[in-house]
């Protein structure tokens, strides 16, 4: 009887290592989609039936947001010029709160999708004589405009966050790691149980 209850226990941890982190994962996903797509859908606004009752249609909110970023995109690589973005710079200057707001935003998105990705370089960063390691990615390989030749910047993601911090460090201490940055950043991500198989 204490056998069958033994594997009886077993079976059920082993299936709560899967269902719970794709139930977890399903959840977020269509919490995101759901959110997003209630908060930028506008058939309650605009549609009403034969009663004036508010129209809801799914999905609708999801396409707003994939044709508005169609729409810029398209804008932009085509339509927009220098004259245009100089004076949607002098604009936003004028709005500092705004600029910094938007120039954080916009940089942390190129970093991760843009055409000169930051997080592209994983090293290894000794931190102190007792051998602490930490893993890293280097974000800008010259310090020298802060007058600190022969430094580099390194950025260490926090685990189970997209948090993490910036430390300049001489470059002799950072050791590059060969493997990709995704394995890398989901193997500090995850806290390091994950990412490196």
């Amino acid at each position: 009887m204490k056998a069958i209850a033994t594997a009886l226990l077993r079976y059920f941890i082993k299936g709560l290592l899967i269902v719970v982190p794709l139930g977890l994962a399903i959840f977020l996903i269509f919490w995101a989609v759901s959110s997003i797509d209630k908060a930028l859908n506008l058939s309650g606004v605009l549609l009403t039936d034969s009663t004036g009752k508010s129209l809801y249609i799914p999905g609708l909110g999801i396409l707003n947001v994939i044709l508005i970023i169609m729409v810029a995109g398209v804008l932009v690589t085509t339509v927009i010029t220098e004259p245009i973005k100089a004076w949607f710079n002098r604009w936003l200057n004028r709005l500092p709160l705004l600029k910094f707001l938007y120039s954080s935003i916009k940089d942390l998105t190129e970093a991760f999708v843009g055409e000169d990705k930051k997080f592209n370089e994983p090293v290894l960063v000794e931190i102190n004589e007792f051998g602490l390691k930490k893993i890293g990615f280097v974000v800008k390989k010259d310090m020298a405009a802060l007058g600190l030749p022969g430094e580099v910047a390194v950025y260490f993601p926090y685990s189970y966050s997209f948090a993490g911090q910036v430390v300049i460090i001489s470059a002799d201490k950072v050791k590059p790691i060969d493997r990709s940055a995704a394995e890398v950043m989901k193997f500090v991500v995850s806290g390091g149980v994950s990412g490196l198989d």
